[in-house]
């Protein structure tokens, strides 16, 4: 058994926290909005897979009140990455290990710029997940992990992906963390990207539209082609597949429903958006490498500007205002 600290209990962090409490870990989130109702009546995961509920959950209000732990999850959105230090330091002692469970490029950087490099580990979640009414989590297709260390460590990384895959999890073990993160983005950037965009709208809403499918896939192999200049500039020698990441990100997405994706959700809940991270720092990263990417570029300024004007500092018009 393993001591882990979930810090950031969304609906990715509570799904695979809850895996590994329901294994027999000793798993303790950290929670604001769903705290009362995760202590009154456990966790409820709503799964594809076969629902399951933790009655007993162990779920605290601030990192001091969990304490040093084996395994810190942080599955904070990368909005708030800058409060990650304060959160998950009262959970670090001498031999913790941090997993970084988030979406976007450079985040593992981040965290090892404090927490130092050797203890920090990158995952990315291919889930279909959303959260429900507090307490309750809909795992609604996929769930794939593709786990790496920051260091490429690959005995610390199976040891990872076996801590996860014995809890039920579906694991990858990635050779190269730059190349995951890569992979991840090429559904990332197009899909998050447009259904902001395009005014918070679904994937197949996407898919099924000629233009925003011609645009996603335009955004897709840009990405593709900046990963691998990426990788390439940092002598890894994995390469992402044009032409097999293309026609599997498409199927895949095809095969979703009309999913919201989390940008799109956090859109039409006016909160910030992860967009630095997702669209702002890959697009910086092909700039510097000259890799010319003009529809993540147009993506990125869309999405930004929309960001900015949830945030008040663009206003929008108004019928009051015209």
């Amino acid at each position: 058994m393993v001591s882990v600290a979930v810090i950031g209990s969304g609906a990715v962090g509570c799904y695979y926290g809850a895996l590994l409490a329901r294994a027999g870990h000793d798993v303790r989130f950290l929670m604001r909005r769903d705290l009362a109702a995760v202590r009154a009546n456990g966790l409820d995961i709503r799964s594809h897979l076969g629902d399951f509920q933790l009655r007993e959950v162990q779920a605290f209000a601030a990192s001091e009140e969990i304490g040093p732990v084996d395994w810190v999850i942080c599955s904070l959105k990368t909005t708030v990455l800058d409060d990650a230090e304060r959160l998950v330091k009262p959970c670090l002692g001498r031999s913790s290990r941090i997993l970084a469970l988030m979406n976007g490029l450079g985040v593992e950087e981040r965290l090892a710029a404090w927490a130092g490099p050797e203890r920090v580990f990158g995952g990315m979640a291919f889930v279909c997940i959303n959260r429900g009414a507090p307490g309750v989590v809909h795992h609604l297709k996929y769930g794939r992990l593709s786990l790496g260390h920051l260091g490429d460590d690959a005995a610390q990384t199976a040891e990872l992906a076996t801590l996860f895959a014995e809890a039920g999890a579906e694991v990858t073990a990635a050779p190269d963390l730059r190349h995951a993160r890569w992979e991840k983005l090429c559904w990332n950037i197009p899909f998050n990207g447009l259904s902001v965009a395009a005014g918070g709208i679904g994937t197949q809403a996407i898919i099924n539209d000629a233009a925003l499918r011609t645009t996603a896939e335009r955004a897709m192999r840009e990405v593709i082609a900046a990963g691998n200049a990426d990788l390439a500039a940092r002598d890894s020698a994995s390469r992402i597949s044009e032409a097999e990441m293309v026609g599997r990100m498409f199927a895949l997405t095809e095969s979703m429903g009309d999913y919201r994706t989390s940008m799109a959700i956090d859109y039409v809940q006016g909160q910030p958006l992860e967009v630095e991270t997702i669209l702002g720092q890959p697009v910086r990263r092909a700039l510097e490498l000259g890799v010319a990417t003009p529809t993540m570029d147009a993506l990125y300024a869309l999405v930004r500007a929309a960001d900015l004007r949830l945030r008040g500092v663009i206003a929008a018009l108004t019928l009051e205002t015209l």
